[in-house]
């Protein structure tokens, strides 16, 4: 484990948050789904499904997510709108690695509920936000909502939960996606009343692993514990935004073989 001196680190991080989080990162990442939409609700739904599925080899997310859009006829949110029996039977058949048809046809009907009954993704996320100020107590209440139409054991799966201690790494990416507001072209800064100091970096094998040679996280097991930690650290070296290095620890991981 390298214990750099904290500007150093910091001076190290910038670099790699510079070289990655540019347009050009988006080719490579599940991100492009979300950004081949313009319409708000598109970008969300489109985000929050293929931030779902964002586990595994890149390649794959990506296509799967894909060939996911084009079974919504490359409009998610009317889809979602207007799912009944007929029209959910175009998702059967999709399959990414656990998610399945079934999986993925709760997760529509939920998002449904979520619309008409709440407004919306964004509403509830900054109402919720508001309320708690703690982004760990939103994905829990998130995760009620989600659900609220049925306790679906096998979809249940694929919803963090945060109270039993999981890392929510999709969770905590698509809300780095909605909340970041940068003005780089990567994060999309949709939801204004979320700010990205609240945010916690979304944990995975490679950011993981960059964060502990970097002194950054001794805890060993990827859970919320580990995700608080190595936030906090963060949060030293830029309090205001302290998941932009989740480029840097990506980067660093996925690219540079760090």
């Amino acid at each position: 484990m390298s214990h750099l001196p904290q500007n150093l680190l910091k001076e190290l991080l910038d670099e790699k948050h510079n070289l990655y989080n540019r347009p050009q990162f988006i080719d490579t990442d599940p991100i492009q789904i979300p950004h081949s939409f313009s319409r708000s609700e598109d970008i969300e739904i489109a985000g929050f499904l293929a931030a779902t599925i964002a586990w595994g080899q890149r390649k794959s997310i990506i296509s799967n997510a894909q060939k996911l859009m084009a079974r919504m006829g490359n409009s998610p949110y009317d889809f979602v709108m207007n799912a009944n029996s007929a029209n959910l039977s175009k998702i059967d058949g999709f399959v990414h690695r656990t998610f399945n048809s079934g999986d993925c046809t709760f997760f529509i009907k939920s998002l449904q509920n979520i619309y008409i009954n709440h407004k919306g993704l964004k509403p509830f996320f900054e109402e919720s936000y508001g309320k708690h100020l703690e982004i760990s107590k939103v994905l829990a209440d998130f995760r009620l909502l989600f659900f609220e139409i049925s306790k679906d054991g096998h979809a249940s799966k694929h919803i963090s939960d945060v109270s039993k201690g999981s890392a929510a790494k999709r969770l905590n990416m698509f809300l780095r996606w909605m909340v970041r507001n940068d003005k780089r072209g990567v994060d999309f800064g949709l939801w204004t009343q979320i700010p990205a100091s609240a945010l916690y970096l979304p944990l995975d094998l490679h950011t993981g692993n960059v964060s502990r040679k970097l002194g950054m996280l001794t805890r060993t097991q990827s859970d919320w514990k580990a995700v608080a930690e190595v936030t906090s650290e963060l949060r030293q070296l830029d309090p205001s935004d302290p998941v932009k290095y989740d480029f840097a620890l990506f980067g660093l991981g996925i690219f540079e073989k760090f």
